[in-house]
């Protein structure tokens, strides 16, 4: 079961305004991260107990700097913690390049829960809201895991299913998966993501979100055991 788990990190956030354009909240402006940094300030390498973690790197790719993400039969996140109101700022927008598939990927089931890249967003969400058991499965589990979130959604690029399908993790229905991308055929190149999340949590859950806790980007193939490689753009916020 893959848990991403918090860690108290500083909120940094670049914003850009003016009377026509946008707000954009930067909360991963990896493009201009110091040439010597290991990982991006203020981001966190989270490990899972028991599995191989994924690297993650800055690196220069296509004249500028992103984050190298390259698993094999691992699994990790980089994270970082913010607090995002979405009535604020609804749209996510953020970029990735998948180097390759997972083949026996599968949004069905528990052995073929990886995917070359995905982005991850967890909400504040009470535990009291939760039945029973739900509350009883996350505090068992944050015994062994640490920090678990209570609800989150995953937008992921998968292997064959359609854009657009959205289902419950296998692992958990406290994780909702969002597919926004698949096939060969999109690989190998840079994609480009808008997403209201607002509206999403409003029709995944039929209810107005809470804050946005943390976000993190994963690539993953510990369930598989194959191998995959993804690099990451600029992750913003944007009020309209």
């Amino acid at each position: 079961m893959k848990f991403l788990m918090f860690l108290t990190i500083p909120l940094f956030l670049f914003a850009n305004t003016g009377d026509k354009d946008p707000v954009v909240l930067n909360v991963g402006f990896f493009s201009g991260s110091e040439n010597d940094a290991l990982i991006p300030d203020g981001w966190e390498i989270l490990r899972f107990r028991g599995l191989k973690p994924t690297e993650y790197s800055l690196t220069e790719l296509d004249g500028r700097r992103v984050v190298k993400a390259e698993s094999d039969g691992s699994s990790s996140g980089m994270m970082r913690r913010v607090k995002i109101d979405l009535n604020e700022y609804p749209i996510l927008e953020w970029s990735w390049m998948v180097g390759n598939l997972i083949e026996k990927g599968d949004v069905t089931r528990k052995d073929g829960d990886d995917y070359p890249a995905r982005i991850y967003l967890m909400f504040d969400y009470s535990l009291k809201n939760l039945s029973w058991g739900q509350r009883n499965l996350i505090r068992i589990t944050r015994i062994v895991y640490g920090r678990v979130p209570s609800r989150a959604i995953n937008y992921i690029y998968a292997n064959r299913e359609q854009p657009g399908l959205i289902r419950e993790n296998p692992y958990t229905d406290l994780v909702t998966m969002i597919v926004v991308d698949s096939g060969e055929e999109n690989t190998g190149q840079w994609r480009t993501y808008r997403r209201n999340i607002l509206e999403d949590y409003r029709s995944i859950y039929g209810e107005d979100p809470p804050p946005v806790e943390a976000i993190a980007i994963m690539t993953d193939s510990d369930d598989t055991g194959e191998s995959a490689v993804s690099w990451f753009g600029d992750i913003r916020f944007i009020n309209n």
